[in-house]
C-alpha cells in the first residue's frame, strides 16, 4: 500500500463511536432547555435586574467643602454627647497626669479603680518619689505594663519635686519633657486641668473617627492632630477629643460600628446603612 493512500474503510459495526454517537437523544423539537436552578442564599440571574443593597453612601468631602463638614459633626455630636467629659477621676493636675500615664493600654474604669488606693497612699509627688518601687508596682499591676509606667510616674513625680516646687507645670514644654509624658497626654492635662486649649488628643478612638468621618486620610496622630486643629475652633479643641472618644467608645466601634443608630449616618462617608 502506497504511504499516504486511503486504506480500506472499517464496516460500521467495528468503527469507534464518535462525539455523535456519545450523545443523548436531540431535546424534542420546540421544548426550551431547562435553567439551572439557583443554589439557596444565591440572588437572582445575572440577566435580571439586581435591587440595591444599600443606600448610597455619603460623598467623601472635598478640601474646600471640609470646614462645613466639621461643623456639620460637632452640631451632631455636641447633640448628642452635651455631657462629654474626661472619664478619668481626679482632683488636681497631678492626680490626672499620673491617671493618663496609667491609661496608656488601659481603660479609664480600671485605671479610676486603682488610682483612689495609689493617692491615698502616696497622695503628691515628693511621697511617691520617694515610694519603694516594688510597692507602686503592686499598686497598679492590674493597669498593665506596670514596670514601665511606674517608672514614668516616679520618674515625673521626682522631676516636679525638684523642678517645680511640686507642682505640674502648665506648658507643653514644660510637660513633655517630663518622664512618660508625650504631647497626648500633656494635652490632656492641659485642656481637662487647666482649661488650656493647647492642642487636640488623639488615641485610637478620635484617629479612627477622623478617618471614617472623611475628616482626614492620615494615620499619624501629630498629623491627625495638625488637620482636626485646622478644622475646628481652638475653643473647641479639648471638648472635641471627648466627643470623638464617647462616640467611638458607644457607637463607633472599631469592629462593630453601630451605623443604624448613629445621628452621623447620613454626613458619613464610611456609614453602612
Amino acid at each position: 500500500m502506497a504511504k499516504g493512500g486511503n486504506g480500506p474503510r472499517q464496516p460500521l459495526s467495528q468503527r469507534k463511536p464518535g462525539r455523535a454517537a456519545t450523545k443523548g437523544p436531540p431535546p424534542a423539537a420546540g421544548k426550551p432547555k431547562a435553567l439551572k436552578a439557583a443554589p439557596p442564599g444565591r440572588g437572582p440571574s445575572t440577566q435580571q435586574t439586581v435591587p440595591a443593597r444599600r443606600k448610597q453612601r455619603a460623598a467623601r468631602p472635598q478640601q474646600k467643602d471640609l470646614r462645613a463638614h466639621a461643623d456639620a459633626i460637632w452640631n451632631g455630636l455636641i447633640a448628642l454627647y452635651p455631657d462629654a467629659h474626661c472619664e478619668l477621676d481626679f482632683r488636681s493636675p497631678w492626680e490626672l497626669l499620673v491617671a493618663t500615664i496609667l491609661s496608656a493600654q488601659c481603660t479609664d474604669k480600671r485605671v479610676n479603680m486603682v488610682t483612689p488606693v495609689l493617692f491615698n497612699r502616696w497622695p503628691d509627688p515628693a511621697a511617691l518619689a520617694a515610694a519603694e518601687p516594688a510597692a507602686v508596682e503592686e499598686v497598679i499591676k492590674s493597669t498593665g505594663f506596670f514596670r514601665a509606667k511606674t517608672k514614668s510616674i516616679q520618674g515625673a513625680a521626682t522631676e516636679i519635686t525638684g523642678r517645680h516646687g511640686g507642682h505640674v507645670p502648665s506648658t507643653m514644654p514644660e510637660l513633655v519633657v517630663l518622664p512618660g509624658v508625650g504631647r497626648k497626654t500633656a494635652n490632656v492635662v492641659l485642656g481637662n486641668a487647666f482649661g488650656i486649649n493647647e492642642g487636640v488628643v488623639v488615641d485610637t478612638h478620635v484617629g479612627r473617627l477622623a478617618i471614617r468621618l472623611g475628616l482626614t486620610s492620615e494615620t499619624d496622630p501629630v498629623k491627625v492632630e495638625q488637620v482636626l486643629m485646622a478644622l475646628f475652633d481652638r475653643d473647641r479643641w479639648t471638648l472635641l477629643s471627648h466627643l470623638l472618644i464617647w462616640h467611638g467608645r458607644r457607637i463607633c466601634d472599631a469592629r462593630r460600628p453601630k451605623c443604624e443608630i448613629c445621628p452621623l449616618n447620613t454626613i458619613c462617608p464610611s456609614s453602612l446603612v
